[in-house]
């Protein structure tokens, strides 16, 4: 009996797109959407958002978010196939560019629609010298040395400088090779966002923005609270309080609302309307991205670089996402989404919105894991217990009763590396339906872990070897649609 399989639970899938449906594995990477992109990927009020602060037309507009949609989607999942020798991925213009540190991987790069790019260090030897750099962190002040951060264009560490000789002596006493890092003057002089930011106004003695809706509160700034503190509302009525705080160190929090407030899957659009939020894919460097906040509304812009430590005043936050979208106070702890994908949370910045600037965002899933909340999303309902947010992709499909469906979109996925497969099923009350991972054996399909409660709702965790896998939803009881989350190594 297939209930019988004594496995924890895992799933998991490439947050990439649709994969050719096969008999059996071929070795190919995953290519094209896994979701429909275009006007349907991004709402009204975004598209004309990118369209005044990014000089493109209405059309224009539609086709960035359609290349972005599709182009983070094989970026991701290049980064699985490629394993060790992948060094980032960028858009140039219109083309994706991913780099490696491999001549033969090159091909397996063109094969994915993309465009190759032969460097020395690979991604994990730049995470490794940022790692260096932010370990001595304290050595750097915050008025000479803004920040540092992974620019995979051009395969190097930058450290920002308002004093180019501090940054130079702090790569020298931080002991990392300096060939693989580049000083960069810069007027920047970062601050934290006080005031208000994501979608509406909330207040704590100050004013901060509220970031994306979870089940029970919302997520925001670690900077605009400390737990235990009281929140009001943009009309100044009691909200909620602080449930969880992280500055420095990480820039996230979480709002625990009361019975008055019911947290809604959108973001105000500052144009009289919402933004509604389809899920947290992470968009690639390149993208373009728009920001919701209290102070400025609405502004648009492309993500630079992920992974940037950054030196404020009143201390070191690592893990931040860089990007050239103008904020002010007040925005801090608004609303990121690259169409309609939550991205993250305001955490500070440099400039203001009429000379432009620089501004900086805590990733979404990142606190969504940390405080073990469910993003809520345009699914419709209540969220299941386990939820299914946070992660790196997301699918629906619908099944019959005794019948079952295989994902990612009919066909599977490969892992060049060994490591851990997640997934998420969240199917609709009164059903029961089972979850399964599969991985090919040479000759056939093997279940290797299994989820199969009495419900609708299933999660796996498996961690096994390279390989192919997919996997199978299966309808013990019951039909209905269902929506699945899958991380893979």
């Amino acid at each position: 009996m297939r209930r019988s399989l004594a496995a924890a639970a895992a799933a998991i899938l490439l947050p990439v797109g649709a994969l050719t449906a096969v008999a059996s594995p071929a070795a190919a990477a995953p290519t094209g959407p896994a979701v429909a992109a275009g006007a349907d990927a991004a709402s009204s009020a975004m598209l004309a958002a990118m369209q005044r602060d990014l000089g493109l037309t209405a059309g224009q507009a539609r086709a960035r978010v359609a290349r972005d949609e599709k182009g983070s989607r094989t970026d991701a999942a290049l980064r699985r196939s490629l394993g060790a020798t992948y060094a980032g991925g960028w858009f140039a213009g219109d083309t994706l560019v991913v780099a490696v540190t491999d001549r033969s991987a090159a091909d397996r790069v063109r094969a994915a629609g993309a465009q190759p790019a032969l460097v020395t260090r690979s991604g994990a030897d730049l995470d490794r010298i940022k790692s260096a750099l932010d370990r001595h962190a304290a050595r750097a002040s915050a008025t000479a040395i803004p920040g540092w951060y992974v620019d995979v264009t051009t395969n190097t560490v930058v450290v920002l400088a308002r004093d180019t000789g501090a940054a130079a002596a702090f790569v020298r006493a931080s002991r990392v090779d300096p060939a693989a890092v580049r000083v960069v003057a810069t007027t920047e002089a970062p601050r934290t966002y006080y005031d208000v930011r994501g979608g509406d106004a909330y207040y704590m003695g100050g004013r901060c923005s509220v970031g994306f809706s979870v089940v029970g509160g919302f997520v925001t700034a670690g900077h605009c609270g400390t737990v235990g503190t009281a929140t009001q509302g943009y009309n100044q009525v009691a909200q909620g309080t602080f449930r969880g705080s992280s500055f420095p160190g990480n820039d996230y929090a979480w709002v625990q609302t009361n019975s008055n407030w019911t947290p809604q899957p959108w973001v105000n659009n500052y144009a009289g309307g919402n933004v509604t939020v389809a899920g947290s894919t992470e968009a690639a460097v390149g993208a373009s991205i728009c920001r919701s906040g209290s102070t400025t509304g609405w502004h648009c812009g492309t993500i630079q670089a992920k992974n940037q430590t950054v030196n404020y005043p009143q201390g070191t936050v690592t893990g931040l996402t860089r990007t050239n979208v103008c904020a002010e106070p007040g925005d801090s702890g608004g609303s990121w989404l690259s169409g309609q994908q939550a991205q993250g949370v305001t955490s500070g910045g440099s400039g203001n919105c009429t000379s432009g600037g620089t501004t900086y965002f805590q990733p979404v899933n990142e606190i969504l894991s940390a405080y073990g909340l469910t993003l809520r999303t345009s699914g419709g309902g209540e969220p299941p217990p386990t939820g299914c947010t946070g992660y790196e992709a997301t699918y629906t499909g619908s099944v019959s009763s005794g019948q079952s469906v295989y994902q990612p979109n009919g066909s599977y996925y490969y892992s060049s590396v060994s490591g851990t497969h997640r997934g998420c099923l969240d199917g609709p009350t009164g059903v029961d339906f089972d979850l399964y991972l599969q991985k090919w054996n040479g000759s056939t399909w093997v279940d290797v872990a299994g989820s199969y409660s009495s419900g609708p709702d299933e999660s796996l965790t498996y961690t096994g070897t390279a390989g192919y896998y997919r996997f199978e939803v299966h309808a013990y009881s019951g039909s209905g649609s269902y929506t699945m989350g899958i991380t893979n190594p």
